[in-house]
């Protein structure tokens, strides 16, 4: 079964659930270092998204520009 990837929406909605449920101490310490790790793994697959668009969209531009 393969994994579809997340989108970039996907990603903030999932990120923000993970922060609101610490922040209403809603974790058990016992899954507060599993939730910071896919806090951490979301914030760069966030970061990446934007980076790649960034760059294609300047890419993009650039072609418009010629």
């Amino acid at each position: 079964m393969t994994k579809k990837k997340a989108t970039y929406s996907d990603a903030i909605q999932e990120l923000e659930s993970i922060v609101t449920k610490i922040e209403g101490e809603e974790v058990d310490v016992d899954e507060l270092a599993d939730n910071v790790k896919k806090a951490l793994q979301l914030i760069k697959t966030c970061n990446l998204k934007l980076k790649n668009t960034e760059e294609e969209v300047s890419r993009i531009l650039k072609e418009i520009g010629e």
